[in-house]
């Protein structure tokens, strides 16, 4: 089980993170990106969706082709986990040694691409995520809280499908 995990985890990880450093570099060479919140989630989805084969693989090669539904979702957890502390990781060694400026570049970025109604909410929204990013644990936090649920939903799904008892 630990190699299932490990492995699918850090190809998981791997690819949300090189995904990660292109979608930063391309915010800060170019100011006409159009960033979208769905796309980047469903793109999450399509890479988290390799823990269905992580799961599946185990299932088959490990177990006889019998799984039970916890079964499951632990081992789609641990390798949902394993990928998103790839991706905090490496967030944290991009950020801070190579673009601390990070928060100022993102929020000229957000604030350029408001309506004169929403700029005064949209501006202090990005002064203050600017100072809670100041501390490293809120950051640690914030970067989980972006890919961890979106692979432990695919997590759930997979073990229901995945699940199959032996009788």
């Amino acid at each position: 089980m630990k190699k299932i995990t490990l492995l699918f985890g850090l190809i998981i990880g791997a690819i949300l993170s090189a995904n990660m450093i292109v979608m930063v570099n391309m915010i800060y060479t170019n100011a006409d990106v159009k960033g979208n919140d769905a796309v980047g989630y469903a793109a999450m989805v399509v890479m988290f969706s390799l823990i269905f084969f992580g799961v599946r693989n185990y299932r088959n090669n490990h177990l006889n082709g019998f799984i039970t539904f916890g079964k499951a979702f632990r081992i789609g957890a641990l390798i949902a986990l394993v990928a998103s502390t790839m991706y905090v990781v490496v967030w944290l060694l991009y950020y801070y040694l190579f673009v601390p400026d990070f928060m100022d570049v993102y929020a000229d970025y957000v604030l350029e691409k408001c309506t004169k109604e929403d700029l005064p909410a949209r501006t202090a929204q990005m002064e203050n995520m600017k100072e809670l990013y100041k501390n490293p644990l809120f950051v640690i936090l914030m970067t989980y809280a972006e890919v961890l649920p979106v692979g432990l939903i695919v997590t759930f799904i997979s073990a229901l499908v995945l699940k199959k008892s032996a009788a």
